[in-house]
């Protein structure tokens, strides 16, 4: 039987500014990437947001970020390897706290934004993210897209590596995202998304913006929570995947 994971970025907020339906998604998805603090989250709401994941048994992964909330963790820098490595650790150091606070471990890590996007190609960074996770809990999955420096780094490492793809994102033709300040490069269409999300499901396959078929197997699925209408959306991809056959549980 084909089997999926669903993970949504989860608890992007910050003090009392809050982007992410949280108690809602976490009824719908059966993995959460909490925000540690550089992109989005605080102490308050990462501790918040493990409580309420192990109460509804999802698993907790860190996402972990550049050194941005001005820019939400979506402006391209530069950060020497040796800190990255230690500002990746750190950032699933806090979370960890919470996550064994409220009974469970950090199980996954997946890097957010413009980190997300850099480690699919450059060597280096990609090796940076792995040292920090290595440095911090060398136990845990690395979440990426498919043919990534990152997961083939992680491979190397000994660190299990779990493919992922976005069904509210469009794909060039090299199976990388399209950047988000291209036109069409967010999908929006419930229905579109829904469709899209049984295909990788089942085929490992999805249409590219330019209308060629490309292979994008994956383990497990990515719902943005910033999204308007995700809880809603997020329900549709859950039922849709259901009604296809497809068990969608944790993958860690």
């Amino acid at each position: 039987m084909t089997s999926i994971d669903l993970n949504a970025d989860l608890g992007e907020g910050f003090g009392r500014w809050r982007l992410t339906d949280d108690e809602r998604l976490l009824s719908v998805v059966t993995s959460a990437n909490v925000a540690c603090g550089f992109h989005a989250g605080d102490a308050a709401t990462m501790r918040r947001v493990c409580e309420l994941a192990v109460a509804r048994g999802v698993t907790i992964g860190a996402q972990v970020s550049y050194r941005d909330l001005a820019g939400f963790g979506r402006r391209a820098m530069d950060v020497p390897p040796a800190e990255l490595a230690a500002e990746v650790a750190y950032q699933i150091g806090a979370l960890e706290v919470f996550a064994r606070a409220a009974g469970a471990r950090v199980a996954y890590v997946k890097p957010h934004g413009a980190l997300y996007n850099r480690v699919v190609h450059d060597e280096e960074q990609a090796a940076a993210v792995v040292d920090g996770v290595l440095l911090a809990s060398p136990a845990v999955s690395l979440l990426g897209l498919p043919g990534s420096r990152l997961l083939e780094r992680a491979g190397e490492a000994g660190l299990p590596a779990v493919t992922e793809a976005f069904a509210d994102r469009a794909y060039t033709d090299e199976g990388t995202l399209v950047p988000r300040g291209s036109e069409g490069a967010v999908l929006s269409d419930p229905e579109t998304v829904a469709q899209r999300s049984v295909e990788l499901a089942r085929s490992g396959a999805v249409t590219a913006r330019s209308g060629a078929r490309i292979n994008v197997r994956a383990r497990s699925l990515c719902l943005h929570g910033d999204t308007p209408g995700a809880v809603e959306l997020a329900r549709l991809v859950r039922t849709r995947l259901t009604e296809a056959g497809v068990t969608v549980a944790a993958f860690a």
